[in-house]
């Protein structure tokens, strides 16, 4: 048994880790094993990639590409390659993964598992848009491939359906095509939430990636910082170093706390004001502004963080996202990974896929025990009055009623469900 913890280190818990490294041999390990779940980087936050007392089927040995139509743009690969790989392969030959969330250290079956979404869901979607088939494992040994227009059911029950539905196996992704590894980007400042919708909805025509860092404790909340870029051909230019920082140790506090938040979200503000506001970057620090920092996650002290994100309609967003702020400013806790952005008008690809037309509030909040959990508490109640939903990759302790109100068609997705595959998260919310 091995102790392993999700991203969020609120936990670390017990497992029977078996890892997998030649997919000819994952249907006899799965068949043989008390219920478990596939296990990729162990990025989520919460409780959905663990397993508690159970098994962990590790797919990071199963990274192997299959095919490439260098034509087409259609990649084949196995579920346990990381998007890192793919992006470092592939964008030197033109082509690029057309949704990334905020991190490369995803495996392709985690990213379809959660169908992830990026910077620009109003152009493209999800990550879940653009995977064209799949194979699907079952535990009883059964193989299903499915795709939109391939047995669309299991397809829609398996994005975004948190590896409840069987073990994904391989994948074919439509790669798009990219002119470099750089992107066009402009940084603008705002004061408020008036003036963030008023960017995000002028941006939508003519920039693809657009995102913003809010200040939700400073001044009273609502400032921040809108990001939007277009992928762009700047030949000669020097590619910045892959050169990697780690957080060497758990300080004994969240260096996240009351006296911290101010001073650095007021820095990060003004420093960025006063450079340039248009400037040519590589993808990584666009994309992944803290792949480069290594375990940053201890920065938040022995007792971890949550991450709290919600989407909810666009015709009250703004009252909506206010009232969320002020809860936050309210309890003292503040958060300076804080992410605001909108959603496009597309329907979601699976059962369970969070994305819906919206804004989406993203919030890292250091672990306080019972003064965070009432803070979520009174979120929780905002987005249910509000029609919205809670991303269950960022979750650990969304009640099970908030689950069934925001996903609706969870009682359809029951009926795919793997009975050899559990998640701390699916008793928790499913009850089994």
């Amino acid at each position: 048994m091995v102790k392993v913890s999700s991203w969020g280190r609120l936990c670390d818990r017990e497992h029977e880790v078996t890892a997998l490294t030649d997919r000819r041999h994952v249907a006899g390990v799965i068949r043989s094993s008390a219920p478990g779940l596939a296990h990729g980087m162990g990025r989520s936050y919460g409780d959905v990639c663990l397993n508690p007392g159970g098994q962990l089927w590790k797919t990071t040995g199963l990274d192997r590409f299959i095919s490439f139509d260098p034509e087409t743009g259609r990649l084949a690969c196995e579920g346990g390659v990381l998007l890192r790989d793919i992006q470092k392969l592939f964008i030197p030959r033109g082509w690029i993964l057309p949704v990334t969330p905020g991190t490369q250290m995803v495996t392709v079956g985690g990213a379809i598992a959660n169908d992830v979404h990026g910077k620009n869901h109003h152009v493209v979607g999800s990550f879940g848009d653009h995977v064209r088939l799949l194979t699907l494992l079952r535990t009883d040994g059964e193989v299903i491939e499915c795709g939109p227009k391939q047995q669309p059911d299991w397809f829609a029950a398996t994005v975004g359906g948190l590896g409840l539905t069987g073990f994904i196996l391989t994948a074919e992704i439509q790669l798009r095509p990219v002119p470099g590894p750089w992107v066009d980007t402009e940084t603008i400042p705002y004061a408020n939430l008036e003036e963030f919708f008023t960017l995000a909805d002028g941006s939508e025509a003519g920039w693809e990636h657009t995102v913003s860092w809010i200040d939700c404790i400073t001044r009273g909340g609502g400032r921040g910082l809108f990001m939007r870029g277009n992928h762009a051909s700047a030949g000669g230019r020097a590619e910045p170093s892959a050169a990697q920082w780690r957080m060497p140790f758990v300080p004994p506090l969240s260096l996240v706390n009351r006296l911290t938040l101010g001073p650095f979200n007021s820095l990060y503000f003004n420093v960025k004001t006063l450079r340039d506001r248009r400037a040519v970057i590589h993808y990584r620090p666009f994309f992944y502004p803290l792949d480069n920092l290594l375990q940053w996650n201890r920065m938040y002290g022995p007792k971890g963080f949550y991450q709290y994100q919600s989407v909810v309609p666009r015709a009250d967003g703004k009252a909506v996202t206010q009232a969320m702020l002020r809860e936050v400013a309210r309890s003292r806790s503040g958060s300076f990974l804080a992410v605001l952005k909108t959603f496009g008008e597309r329907k979601p690809v699976g059962m369970l896929s969070f994305p819906q037309p919206g804004v989406t509030l993203a919030l890292d909040i250091p672990n306080h025990d019972e003064r965070t959990l009432k803070l979520f508490e009174r979120l929780d109640a905002i987005v249910l009055e509000a029609g919205g939903r809670v991303y269950m990759a960022k979750d650990a302790r969304m009640p099970r009623s908030l689950f069934e109100a925001g996903y609706p068609a969870a009682k359809n997705f029951l009926a795919y469900r793997d009975p050899g595959m559990s998640s701390a998260m699916s008793r928790r919310l499913m009850g089994s």
